[in-house]
């Protein structure tokens, strides 16, 4: 009766009344017996009762024990199957691409949210710093991991610095952190590097701090949006006020960070939190699916959908689950293409 109930309201966004059950469904007993089990499972609060109507709908501990034990899993047609394979198919060299198109297929496929945390650098370990002289006063400085993520940053020289003794200093850093995390280049990292360049110690502290610094700030905004409009269409956000709130809260993005970058979602492969499982008031009307995505074994970011706690759990699942597994697919052959 539980799974008939929060099938049905998924589909409907109506309550659901006893008759509706005992006509669509094949339950086995009449109407008066669905209501007084209906009155049961409101009673131990797997439904709950709005105030303007007789029907019920299913609570957050509802949908929980319809996800955990209920559901039926729904596979992909070929033609969402097609979908993202054609999508991944074309040939994409940076993994930033690879994340955008992700992010597009799962709001496009789910007509949901779609919410990707970039890569972490803190997931991942340095290959390689360069140090390249612009011009007299300026040179770039490029950081290579070993998942491939590549990011840069400009920074100012002292004058009359030679390209030379940038290099020096590039190769002394890639001698060091060459194989560490970002976590590892603690102050006495650097400050082991700057003894090692006499009268150096100003352009190490400047590189290593400025290049680190500017990694960490490219990594926390890397929250990717798709379909953030999407939700609109749903009854849940026909209130105005709820629905800008809502907009408002994902453009900012940074609480956004702050849940993806929170357990569960790091630490198990798939993940599901359901309305007041969420610790912010403003998803808790919402549900977050979310898979984890790897590079060579290491789990690096999230891909993950957004809808309101009546979403087609089973649908959302396959296809987060189905598009997770091309982009791991995806991202490994980038990577081993990178390492030749």
């Amino acid at each position: 009766i539980l799974k008939a109930i929060i099938d049905d309201y998924i589909q409907s966004a109506e309550p659901i009344g006893s008759r509706t059950i005992a006509r669509k469904y094949d339950i086995g007993v009449g109407p008066a017996t669905i209501r007084n089990e209906m009155a049961d499972l409101e009673e131990m609060g797997y439904l709950e009762q709005p105030y303007t109507s007789s029907g019920r709908v299913p609570s957050d501990k509802g949908y929980r024990f319809y996800v955990d034990f209920l559901m039926t899993n729904k596979e992909l047609t070929k033609k969402e199957v097609s979908s993202v394979s054609s999508v991944f198919k074309k040939k994409i060299n940076e993994i930033e691409d690879i994340i955008e198109q992700a992010t597009k297929l799962l709001s496009d496929m789910t007509n949901y949210t779609s919410v990707v945390l970039g890569p972490q650098l803190k997931k991942s370990t340095l290959k390689h710093m360069q140090i390249l002289q612009i011009d007299k006063r300026k040179a770039l400085v490029v950081v290579v991991t070993n998942t491939g993520l590549v990011e840069h940053c400009f920074i100012k020289v002292p004058e009359g610095f030679k390209e030379n003794e940038l290099l020096r200093i590039s190769n002394l850093i890639n001698s060091r952190i060459s194989g560490l995390s970002v976590d590892d280049i603690t102050p006495s990292l650097l400050r082991e590097l700057k003894t090692e360049i006499i009268n150096k110690g100003d352009i190490i502290d400047l590189v290593m701090e400025i290049a680190i610094q500017s990694l960490y700030s490219i990594n926390q905004s890397k929250v990717y949006l798709g379909g953030a409009t999407n939700l609109l269409s749903h009854p849940e956000f026909k209130d105005i006020d709820k629905a800008k709130d809502f907009l408002v809260f994902l453009e900012e993005k940074r609480t956004l960070y702050e849940i993806l970058t929170e357990e569960p979602f790091f630490s198990e492969d798939l993940a599901v939190t359901i309305g007041s499982e969420n610790k912010y008031e403003l998803v808790q009307d919402c549900s977050l699916i979310t898979a984890t995505y790897k590079i060579a074994g290491k789990t690096i970011g999230i891909t993950g959908v957004l809808g309101p706690t009546r979403m087609d759990y089973s649908k959302v699942i396959s296809i987060v689950d189905y598009i997770t597994l091309i982009m791991n697919k995806v991202l490994s052959e980038l990577l081993n293409a990178n390492n030749k």
